[in-house]
């Protein structure tokens, strides 16, 4: 019996409600499949509007009970998780990758950087501060304290399916906040295992409920559409995001949502060529491509591109293709077939618009969904891969000549979610980064994501900030209360 065959065995791969394993009312499953091979993992529990109701009357029964737990039992708690989940980091990466696809080093790598969310607010929760002073005519006094929000529907997606979750379970159950979580269809299976060890970590019933499905507004209106419900956290595309932000305001919801990117990765005259060839592999190859922080426009100064790009390409060209739990692979498949036409679509109008392939360019033949490591140099501007969000192993090349111009390439999109920008020039780096309208931005450094920082996007990336000390405040509301 392989690792694989044992750890499955045991999965849960039922509807989480209640604090244990359940089947939809209507007795539906939907399959999850092996990205490398097409072939069936598991099949799935279905959760449907009925079973949304069931998890959200649990969530509201428990919400005031967990709402008066002490804060430090509820840290206590999401300290045992975090232990347990280091524990199951072998069996947690290898689900990871058997799901979703990526290399099985970058699995174990998204399991230690998924639990450091649940360490750090077991930390944030006994840190919930108010104030209390005398108002400035002496008429009173000013009690300011924070309160959870209450009953939350967290939408994951699928490119990182613990870290995208213990990012809002965390910061959730640390504010005294019960949680709902409805994965994404491709890979429920990680969070599933996740609400089971919750629940070995001694989480009460109710406060944590899973609901995979096939058809998200199945779930996500009947909840939205309910007054209990307080708040909806989203990770996943504008395009949704937008329709859940429309749908939350019927019942003026706090909203949270970490949407689309377009990320510059901005090389200007004076950098360390190597360092940034370095930083653009991280950037830009990590997960795949499939992350929202990933290299989307690699903008670099015309008097470098050329040595930048023949560096980067050979890098990108040494890079080995294959199942994700292979020994020895670097870049596993792309999630779906699907995922897979949009970024072939992606490269297929950047070459007919101008762009020259230096390597890859096409899909990888046989099973799975494999795309070959790809770079592209003279991207035209008025190609669709500088305006969309590639979500795949494909390296766009454009040049500049100021510094200036630099930084205009760089803003030019709709999306302000994170950037980087490579300069050993102090005051440059202090200026771009003043200018760039993003919420994040790495100087001299290709992977940004920090628990201990705000994670968050401007414009059409986002509202909200999640991690740091700034992302439990996400799940608290301000009340005052005056005193004669």
């Amino acid at each position: 019996m392989t690792d694989f065959e044992r750890l499955r065995a045991t999965l849960p791969t039922g509807l989480w409600i209640d604090g244990a394993q359940t089947d939809p009312i209507d007795g539906g499953t939907f399959p999850v499949y092996d990205p490398a091979t097409g072939t069936l993992i598991a099949d799935v529990a279905d959760a449907g509007g009925k079973d949304a109701m069931r998890a959200l009357d649990s969530a509201a029964a428990v919400q005031e009970d967990w709402a008066a737990t002490a804060p430090r039992q509820r840290s206590i708690i999401l300290r045992s998780a975090w232990e347990k989940v280091i524990e199951r980091t072998d069996d947690l990466a290898l689900l990871m990758t058997m799901e979703m696809g990526k290399a099985l080093p970058e699995s174990r790598g998204e399991v230690n950087y998924g639990a450091e969310f649940l360490r750090w607010f077991s930390e944030e929760a006994v840190r919930i501060q108010g104030r209390y002073t005398t108002s400035p005519s002496g008429s009173g006094r000013i009690m300011v304290t924070k309160v959870p929000v209450g009953p939350t529907l967290a939408v994951t997606p699928w490119n990182f399916p613990l870290a995208m979750g213990t990012r809002k379970i965390g910061p959730a159950l640390a504010a005294g906040c019960t949680i709902i979580v409805k994965p994404a269809e491709d890979t429920p299976l990680t969070m599933l295992l996740l609400a089971e060890i919750f629940a070995e970590a001694g989480l009460p019933a109710g406060v944590l409920s899973v609901l995979p499905a096939s058809n998200a507004a199945a779930v996500t209106e009947p909840l939205l559409a309910d007054p209990r419900l307080r708040k909806v956290t989203f990770t996943g595309s504008t395009r949704v995001g937008k329709i859940l932000i429309e749908q939350s305001a019927q019942q003026v919801l706090r909203t949270s949502m970490e949407l689309g990117g377009n990320a510059p990765f901005v090389v200007f005259d004076d950098a360390d060529i190597d360092a940034a060839v370095e930083g653009a592999m991280a950037a830009k190859m990590r997960n795949g491509g499939e992350a929202c922080t990933a290299a989307n426009r690699l903008i670099v100064a015309n008097s470098v591109r050329e040595e930048f790009t023949t560096k980067l390409t050979d890098r990108i060209a040494a890079l080995t293709v294959g199942p994700g739990s292979e020994d020895g692979t670097n870049v596993g498949p792309l999630v779906n077939e699907k995922q897979r036409r949009n970024v072939a679509s992606l490269v297929d109008d950047a070459v007919a618009a101008g762009a020259r392939v230096r390597t890859g360019g096409k899909s990888v033949d046989g099973p799975g969904y494999f795309f070959q490591p790809t770079v592209l140099d003279e991207v035209p501007a008025n190609a669709r891969i500088v305006r969309e969000e590639i979500f795949g192993p494909v390296a766009a090349i454009t040049g500049f000549d100021t510094e200036a111009e630099g930084v205009a390439a760089a803003n030019d999109t709709e999306y302000g979610l994170a950037a980087y920008i490579y300069t050993q020039n102090v005051d440059r780096a202090f200026r771009v980064a003043d200018k760039l309208e993003s919420g994040m931005v790495g100087v001299n450094r290709g992977v940004i994501s920090d628990v201990a920082a705000p994670f968050g996007g401007v414009k059409q990336s986002g509202l909200g900030s999640e991690g740091g000390t700034e992302g439990i405040e996400e799940y608290l509301e301000t009340k005052y209360v005056g005193f004669a």
